[in-house]
């Protein structure tokens, strides 16, 4: 399987997704300030991979600083995690990740600036190996979802690309399909960076996973038809009550779910639970740049001067999500409370 991101020699190289399906290409990353601009050109997308992304470039920022103490090292790490932190808004990985490295710093003061440097480097690879252990558990715990025979509809791209490996959503396909179970999956377009089209369709392929593509608004027509039997979409952040921030799209594609009947289950890492907030209406949602709505790369699709609202996540409310698949466990929205018990002990 293709590598999403590694940490090799002080640098960070990452799979450029912007440029699939075309071209698989990797770029070496010699600086945080380079991650940073990978994060914000979608060179590497999804919640876990950029939450690991962040772990790495302030890894790689902290080899380059010179301090005699723990106080003049922490000082010159927060501009790098400013910079980190904002890189992309929504997704709650980014923050997760950066503050698990400030509580391990602040736990290890003791220590030389060069144990802290080399302490960073290695967090930084186990929060990659904890992502594909988790990915692989959501995995386990989701394949029981699905049945021989079923049909799945995602949407935008949660898979090995948007994770450190295995993927989120696509966890479950893949441990069923290991099983024997013969399935089918419905990967919509996901406009405007169209992650269904190039992505999980691209990665669905490499793995002899069974893949259709459709239009974003051609989803409703299938489920009505009955060709459709669950859905399984990734989260950029999930609050306390259950409410999932994702990729725009992601909301209308619940309410038809909840219209014909058909289960809709999010497939959340414990990193992309937020339990600092009650419910949705508190997730900040990112908004991008209009070209990516009036071009698809370099072709323009709409009138010079046109008005543009491109909007990158929705929220999708608890009433329409049948279930949250961690890797603890599957949970009804209004039980995470007991996710959020288990984890704190």
């Amino acid at each position: 399987m293709f590598k999403t991101i590694e940490l090799v020699n002080g640098k960070v190289r990452m799979l450029d997704q912007s440029r699939l399906p075309l071209e698989v290409r990797y770029i070496e990353c010699t600086d945080y300030t380079m991650v940073a601009e990978g994060i914000k050109k979608l060179w590497i997308r999804g919640a876990p991979a950029i939450g690991i992304a962040s772990a790495m470039g302030v890894a790689i920022g902290a080899q380059k600083i010179r301090a005699k103490d723990f106080e003049e090292f922490y000082s010159a790490l927060e501009p790098i995690f400013s910079t980190m932190m904002s890189t992309r808004p929504t997704a709650v990985n980014i923050e997760w990740a950066i503050n698990r490295l400030k509580k391990l710093l602040s736990t290890k003061k003791e220590l030389s600036v060069e144990k802290l440097k080399s302490l960073l480097i290695e967090e930084a690879h186990t929060i990659l190996e904890e992502d594909i252990e988790a990915n692989k558990s959501i995995g386990r715990w989701g394949a029981q979802l699905i049945k021989d025979g079923d049909t799945i509809i995602t949407h935008c791209n949660a898979g090995a690309l948007a994770t450190g490996g295995y993927g989120t959503a696509t966890a479950p396909m893949r441990v069923a399909k290991e099983q024997g179970k013969r399935i089918q999956v419905i990967a919509d377009e996901t406009r405007p960076v169209l992650q269904g089209a190039r992505l999980t369709a691209w990665e669905l392929m490499q793995d002899n996973i069974p893949v259709t593509l459709i239009t974003d608004n051609t989803a409703g027509a299938l489920m009505k038809k009955g060709e459709i039997n669950i859905a399984l979409v990734g989260t950029d952040r999930t609050a306390a009550n259950g409410d999932v921030a994702n990729k725009i799209g992601t909301y209308p594609l619940a309410i038809l779910c909840k219209e014909h009947g058909i289960p809709f289950y999010v497939a959340a890492p414990t990193s992309s639970i937020d339990f600092s907030i009650a419910s949705g209406e508190s997730i900040p949602i990112e908004e991008r740049d209009s070209l990516e709505v009036t071009k698809i790369w370099d072709c323009q699709i709409a009138p010079d001067g046109v008005n543009v609202i491109n909007l990158s996540f929705d929220v999708t409310p608890a009433k329409y999500v049948t279930g949250i698949i961690t890797e603890k466990g599957i949970f009804k929205p209004q039980d995470l409370k007991k996710l959020h018990e288990r984890t704190s002990l």
